[in-house]
């Protein structure tokens, strides 16, 4: 079946299927290592309490049978083992039907995670990842040659994120519209990185040149996607260039990795030339071509936002994640706001008290501490910090039983941390948090202080909050 296939794409889905696979691993590895504080059994929005008013139809996850911070682990780590094995290239070994299977054992697990996540896992790469993951399930092993279907239908996901993403830029921020936008991007963007210190600091006209190239890369380059080689492969190697000039630029999760992932497939390698491969089974044919056909019917909805003018952004439109809308960036803020937690072990929260400052792995705190490198790895709790500082109301569900964790000393809370400034035995008596806003030093007060950031106080944002004491049993 010389029309199905497309057996010169043989080394692009290699490269395609150990690389989400990777990311695949991260996502695993990101859940595992943090799920106790954020959706644990004791954590700041737990699962049992969210299955308990959300039916398993709305949200189907495994954790709806049961859940136990031993299970959740197993299941995580189980997960990131898989990963391991589809990154060896354990699918390549088994029969296309084991294939296939093994490749829908991570989406079936992750799924089960992300739809119990609530606002931790409310990023739009994670429903990228699932849609992506699914597909991959049916792009078959060396028994088969790719599908065209389902090669096209990973440029059809490439083009909904960049196209998407390109239209809500043009229609939520004039910024986007005169080409200021990266005037302020580097220096608000939700968790800054190693370099964009140095972005910020880039001549304007260069900031201008690379608020044109995004429009170019996201409005007219995915276009080219469904054009004859080599064009598509160029457009596709365009956009490669331009999510890892991100990557360099800021922390945003697996966001720009799992991009490139998607842009691998493709691009169509020179030496896949003489590739051949068997024939294709009727049964595989069938199942590709209906999976297909019920995505092509769910794109409807996707569609629909992405030409609409009140076009929202990271989205889903199923609870399976099949098909989803994506984008980002829509507004860009002109100031960066952090909210800064401290405790303080005196008896009283007065003038007089000692305030010491927690200290976040990836979010601005200490104005001294230099941004460091955490993508494709997902701080979650630095992202919704983020958040937290442009609107009090998005944090009202977890601020406070981080404040709860913090006063307790909780280990899991402070493992998400990189440093807390209490022994582990002798816990703050008060917790307060204090908004402020931070900017960029200049090259002369970096020079003269060492500090990358400057920071203003603003106002409070919790007032100093003592735990509960003890009930004591009658």
């Amino acid at each position: 079946m010389d029309w199905f296939t497309a057996s010169e794409y043989g080394l692009s889905r290699l490269v395609f299927q150990r690389a989400l696979a990777g990311v695949y691993l991260v996502a695993f590895l990101t859940a595992a290592l943090q799920f106790r504080a954020l959706i644990g059994e004791r954590g700041m929005l737990p699962v049992p309490r969210f299955t308990e008013r959300v039916p398993f139809r709305a949200a189907p996850s495994v954790f709806h049978l049961h859940y136990s911070d031993r299970f959740f682990a197993l299941w995580a780590w189980s997960g990131a083992v898989v990963s391991v094995a589809l990154l060896a290239g354990a699918d390549s070994l088994l029969p296309l039907w084991a294939g296939m299977l093994l490749w829908l054992v991570p989406w079936l697990m992750y799924l089960s995670i992300v739809n119990v996540g609530q606002t931790w896992y409310a990023f739009g790469w994670e429903s990228l990842l699932l849609e992506v993951g699914f597909l991959a399930v049916f792009l078959g092993n060396d028994e088969v040659g790719p599908p065209v279907v389902v090669l096209f239908l990973l440029r059809w996901i490439l083009f909904r994120v960049e196209f998407g993403a390109g239209l809500i830029k043009l229609r939520g921020d004039s910024c986007w519209r005169d080409l200021t936008c990266l005037y302020h991007h580097h220096q608000t963007q939700p968790m800054p990185g190693p370099l964009s210190w140095f972005f910020h600091h880039l001549p304007k006209p260069l900031h201008r040149a690379e608020a044109a190239a995004n429009h170019l890369t996201q409005l007219v380059v995915p276009v080219l996607l469904f054009t004859p080689q080599p064009i598509a492969s160029v457009a596709a190697a365009l956009m490669v260039v331009t999510q890892l000039w991100l990557v360099l630029s800021g922390n945003f999760s697996w966001l720009n990795w799992i991009t490139v992932v998607l842009a691998l497939s493709a691009i169509r390698f020179p030496s896949e030339a003489h590739t051949t491969v068997p024939g294709t089974p009727l049964w595989y044919v069938v199942v590709v071509l209906a999976v297909a056909a019920l995505l092509v019917f769910l794109s409807y909805r996707p569609v629909v936002n992405m030409v609409s003018r009140r076009q929202v952004m990271n989205r889903s439109f199923d609870p399976l994640h099949l098909v989803n809308t994506y984008g980002a960036f829509g507004s860009v803020s002109r100031v960066r706001y952090e909210v800064v937690i401290e405790g303080t072990a005196d008896p009283a929260p007065d003038a007089d008290a000692r305030w010491r400052e927690y200290e976040f792995k990836g979010k601005p705190g200490d104005p001294r501490r230099w941004p460091r490198q955490f993508a494709p790895y997902h701080l979650r709790l630095d992202w919704l910090m983020w958040f937290a500082a442009l609107s009090p109301g998005y944090a009202a569900p977890w601020f406070g039983g981080l404040v709860e964790r913090l006063l307790d000393n909780d280990p899991d809370t402070l493992r998400l941390l990189r440093r807390s400034p209490f022994p582990p035995d002798e816990p703050p008596r008060f917790v307060r948090a204090r908004l402020f806003r931070y900017r960029y030093t200049t090259w002369r007060e970096l020079r003269e202080t060492g500090a990358c950031w400057e920071r203003t106080y603003v106002r409070e944002f919790l007032p100093p909050t003592r735990s509960a004491p003890p009930r004591h049993s009658r």
